[in-house]
């Protein structure tokens, strides 16, 4: 077995780095929100993903920026206004996304759970 079939999952691993990038709680859930309803402001994400704080929303889209899945936009107006959306590594998630569901929707027959809230 040559070095690169052996276990991805190694000192430096680029699957669990990209698992990081997409975990948590509310990642997914801001990522499936800007994807729907393309480039938002902070208050409408905070309305479009249910339950999240507004500590936790600042804090997912600061670390989703770093992981350049976000870009956030700053308006030089009064108010300020900002928006975040999608870049374009985060469009080329979407396909393999809906392959997870399509996945999980086949393990389960057609039935998904709806995610916990806590």
């Amino acid at each position: 077995m040559s070095e690169q079939q052996k276990c991805p999952c190694q000192e430096q691993c680029a699957l669990q780095e990209a698992l990081e990038s997409i975990g948590g709680k509310w990642k997914m859930r801001v990522l499936c929100s800007l994807s729907a309803n393309g480039a938002s402001r902070y208050n409408e994400l905070l309305h479009n993903v249910k339950g999240v704080s507004n500590t936790m929303l600042s804090q997912t889209l600061r670390e989703m920026e770093r992981d350049q899945l976000v870009i956030r936009r700053e308006f030089l107006e009064v108010p300020i206004r900002v928006e975040y959306e999608l870049t374009d590594q985060a469009r080329k998630l979407q396909p393999i996304l809906m392959d997870l569901v399509r996945w999980k929707t086949g393990l389960t027959g057609g039935k998904t759970e709806e995610p916990a809230d806590s």
